[in-house]
């Protein structure tokens, strides 16, 4: 190609709208690209210009007793505003289904209200969060009726686990459907499956997941246990590592916050060393602590079952802190989900006071500043939002080519 003085005396306005319409072809040549082809490596989150995740998983109304609330409500849509004026991006969607015992007999999608009712909610959910401005992760969970955690369950010989996992497939794919309807840009194909995903039978998890590819073209990740994950042999078939982050900070009592942020940054080196290994990013995909004395010291104890609860704001938003303050800088982490709000802010309860939840708590105040903060996830890529701007998402497409999430930054 030759370039003499004709292109130095090119008008500014020219030589622009060129450069325009180059990039503009080249982002149009990304259009067959499948929305899990992240860049490759751990950095690969970052290099993808989709900014790091600032999450709230919003959990449904668990009863039917009380029309108009939950997802797809206008209670529900209140819960999703919450999140967006706290500073989130993008929010987590809890499907559940019911498993009668962990025995794994199989999987009933009813949970609640109707399958087709739970469906019509989620897809109006997805679009009221779109709607706002958010991205959307749907996490399908097993709910375990006879009580137990679902980690364990174990169907026993080659051929009950053959069922299992028929039951399984047809439990995620119909979220995946769900998912590739209302354009979901994220799907967790399973939530701390320890006695799958960890022993000889993951390789029937992995074909599962290869069926789901033809199901759902946006990104996949899997929702492991904290400390299981590094355990776990599917990481390869996914395209984000997620790890539900209720990582002890301590192991004493009353541990002061510099105590807790060593125990902050000992649980980034452990999650570095995962990204470094699989050469993928990592996302926390729950991550949180309870509203009580030293929420560090066992954070997955479930609040629902303690007694004489002694709490303490302070002491949550300490272990939020912690926890999130080391990973900000380090380019392997999307970022977070935290754990969790409700379909409907007037709902209290879905959990005891010294639950989870961080609304109306100093928690809150804390999870604030992580989501206004930059992350180094975040990159740099401003420059090119107005080229995508006209672009409608079809399946297969980056999300960065989503309209609605053009207004996320």
């Amino acid at each position: 190609m030759r370039c003499g003085a004709e292109c130095i005396e090119m008008p500014p306005v020219r030589f622009v709208w060129s450069a325009l319409t180059l990039l503009s072809q080249l982002f149009e040549s990304r259009s067959n690209v499948r929305l899990y082809a992240l860049p490759h490596g751990a950095e690969g989150w970052r290099d993808s210009g989709l900014g790091a995740v600032r999450g709230v998983t919003v959990g449904p109304i668990e009863s039917t007793v009380h029309p108009g609330v939950g997802y797809g409500t206008v209670a529900g849509r209140a819960a999703l505003r919450e999140a967006r004026a706290m500073g989130a991006t993008w929010v987590a969607l809890t499907p559940f289904g019911r498993v009668y015992d962990l025995k794994g007999g199989g999987v009933d999608l009813t949970f609640e209200a109707p399958v087709e009712r739970n469906t019509e909610a989620i897809l109006a959910a997805i679009e009221h969060a779109h709607a706002e401005g958010l991205r959307v992760m749907i996490v399908p969970h097993l709910w375990v009726e006879s009580g137990g955690w679902r980690a364990l369950i174990d169907p026993g010989d080659d051929a009950g686990w053959e069922r299992w996992a028929a039951s399984y497939e047809r439990f995620l794919l119909h979220w995946a459907d769900v998912a590739e309807r209302g354009h979901a840009e994220m799907l967790s194909v399973g939530v701390e499956l320890r006695s799958w995903v960890t022993t000889r039978r993951a390789a029937s998890f992995q074909q599962l997941i290869r069926s789901a590819r033809g199901h759902f073209s946006g990104l996949f990740t899997y929702s492991g246990n904290w400390d299981d994950i590094a355990n776990t042999t599917i990481l390869g078939d996914i395209d984000v590592i997620g790890v539900n982050a209720f990582f002890p900070l301590t192991d004493k009592e009353r541990a002061g916050p510099s105590v807790l942020l060593e125990g902050g940054r000992r649980v980034t080196v452990q999650l570095r060393e995962l990204a470094v290994e699989w050469r993928k990013p990592v996302l926390l995909t729950e991550m949180g602590y309870t509203n009580r004395v030293d929420p560090a010291l066992r954070p997955w104890e479930w609040p629902d079952s303690m007694t004489d609860v002694r709490m303490d704001e302070q002491a949550q938003a300490d272990a939020y802190r912690a926890l999130l303050a080391p990973l900000a800088d380090e380019p392997w982490c999307a970022g977070f989900f935290v754990w969790r709000t409700y379909a409907d802010p007037a709902d209290v309860s879905q959990e005891a006071e010294w639950g989870y939840s961080p609304r109306g708590k100093l928690a809150e105040l804390v999870l604030r500043d992580a989501f206004s903060t930059g992350w180094a996830t975040d990159g740099d890529d401003a420059w090119y939002r107005p080229l995508l701007a006209h672009r409608a998402r079809t399946p297969g497409t980056y999300a960065w080519e989503a309209s609605p999430l053009l207004r996320t930054r």
